[in-house]
């Protein structure tokens, strides 16, 4: 119980004033032009949510911080319907700030070809940028590494041009 209520503390500490100091509009914009380029390379489509601290509900729930994380991280992909692109190829990076911990969520599409150990080398790669406080560092090189594999797996063929299904703006909670 009491290693709960820690945990409440630590993410209600943090809001979405925390997330904008973090992410200041001038690095929003960088975000958004280097996911507008990736996606000019191959047919996924990449999604950012960077968020202050979990909400309530997840907070309260009888599970490992990892595992509580992962499960918001799979909420979002769905709200943000990063799951209904036409290939299947989608990925969502997800940053949380209060745990400093970020997950990598992708489609089926892109998921079934790439091995689990490929994504977790990822997040490890991607987390120390983040315990540095290097967030746009961390979230470049995320941005860099899923779409290398987006790139390699689903490439756009001369000529073709990869319709924007989902905003390219990173989401701020």
């Amino acid at each position: 119980m009491l290693s709960r209520i820690k945990r409440i503390l630590k993410h209600r500490w943090l809001d979405e004033s925390a997330t904008r100091r973090t992410i200041p509009p001038d690095m929003l914009q960088r975000l958004q032009r280097r996911v507008a380029a990736s996606e000019q390379r191959h047919s996924g489509e990449i999604r950012i949510y960077v968020e202050a601290g979990l909400p309530l509900s997840y907070l309260w729930r009888d599970a490992s911080t990892r595992q509580i994380i992962r499960q918001r991280a799979l909420a979002l992909f769905g709200k943000l319907r990063v799951w209904d692109t036409a290939s299947n190829n989608g990925v969502l990076i997800y940053l949380l700030l209060a745990e400093h911990a970020i997950e990598l969520v992708a489609d089926r599409g892109l998921n079934d070809i790439v091995e689990p150990q490929v994504w977790q080398a990822m997040v490890s790669r991607m987390s120390s940028a983040f315990q540095r406080g290097q967030f746009e560092d961390g979230l470049t090189h995320a941005l860099e590494e899923v779409s290398a594999l987006l790139v390699h797996h689903f490439p756009l063929k001369a000529g073709e041009v990869n319709p924007n299904e989902l905003p390219d703006s990173p989401v701020l909670n």
